[in-house]
């Protein structure tokens, strides 16, 4: 709990003395005793120092979750489940990965979360599993809501779903998750310094031409439209995507399509898959494609990072805005 400045008021004693008046006579004086006074002499005693109180506990607390639902955390969760890897990877920038009970099969970052007990996948979660490890509170993730969610509640278990649709949701969802498990501050300093790195990102890109993106999740030519979190790092990055007037988060382009959008970078986030430059370059008229005749293909390592709403999203906005933009960072 957070500590609290306490001021402590110092009451000084005003000493009255007693004057005697001695008389010229040889008899001794008489003894005089003083009147009582009707007002009580003010003594300092460790009383008098007020005693630091703890603050009031902000629990129950009721939340807005990213489902727009509101839910109540009866007391400070000690216990951690988090079905999706984004989530582990906040409760891990907060400090809070001695406190995760359980943890998704995908669940890599940190590697430590690796070790964590398993509940099943990102969407089949063993609620038996769940269950047995008696969590205070369950972070869950959009997939989750509906059947999971329910079924976890049904069984007198607390979820909250976190679901940020772009980066700037990434930090107020990393704000609440602080509010809820008392890391408020740790929450602040974590994006503060994700906020910092962002705007760096924005003024380096200002006034840049924005390329036309296309972003290969899949060799069968699937890629993030509108409402997507890819689409919104690719704006970010200083990019124009080619699929940002598609019908839905997430399209499947045809060859000619492609060719005729006429990408001038081309995003490969299914090189873990085997797809390549080399695999690319020799498509069927793709020889043509901007991308590919200023050889603007760029092979996806590591797509957790692109995929994850969490802390690392400013890694990926900052290695997709290099590769758009590379003269802007040197």
């Amino acid at each position: 709990m957070r500590n609290k400045s306490v001021h402590f008021v110092l009451t000084f004693i005003l000493v009255f003395g007693l004057f005697v008046t001695s008389c010229a006579s040889t008899t001794p004086a008489p003894t005089i005793t003083p009147e009582p006074t009707t007002e009580p002499i003010a003594t300092s005693s460790p009383t008098d120092t007020p005693v630091p109180t703890e603050p009031p506990s902000p629990y129950p607390m009721t939340i807005i979750d990213g489902a727009g639902r509101e839910v109540t955390i009866e007391e400070e969760p000690q216990s951690f489940i988090s079905l999706a890897p984004s989530n582990t990877e906040v409760l891990y920038a907060l400090g809070l990965g001695d406190s995760i009970v359980g943890v998704t099969e995908f669940c890599n970052f940190p590697l430590e979360a690796m070790d964590k007990p398993k509940i099943g996948g990102f969407s089949d979660v063993d609620t038996e599993k769940v269950v047995e490890l008696k969590p205070d509170l369950i972070l869950a993730a959009n997939l989750h809501i509906g059947e999971v969610v329910t079924a976890l509640e049904e069984l007198g278990l607390t979820v909250i779903v976190i679901s940020p649709p772009d980066v700037p949701a990434v930090l107020e969802s990393i704000k609440l998750i602080g509010q809820i498990t008392d890391k408020d501050e740790e929450a602040a300093v974590l994006t503060t310094e994700m906020q910092e790195r962002i705007d760096a990102v924005t003024q380096a890109v200002d006034g840049e031409y924005p390329p036309r993106v296309f972003w290969e999740i899949s060799n069968d030519l699937w890629t993030a439209g509108p409402g997507s979190f890819i689409n919104d790092l690719i704006m970010r990055a200083g990019g124009e995507n080619i699929s940002a007037d598609a019908e839905s988060p997430w399209v499947q382009y045809s060859n000619e399509a492609i060719i005729d959008a006429d990408p001038e970078v081309i995003f490969l986030a299914d090189h873990p898959f085997g797809e390549s430059i080399e695999t690319v370059v020799v498509r069927p008229g793709w020889s043509t494609i901007s991308a590919v005749v200023n050889n603007r293909i760029i092979e996806v390592v590591n797509t957790d990072m692109f995929s994850r709403p969490g802390p690392r999203v400013v890694d990926a906005l900052e290695l997709v805005a290099k590769a758009l933009h590379p003269d802007a960072f040197e």
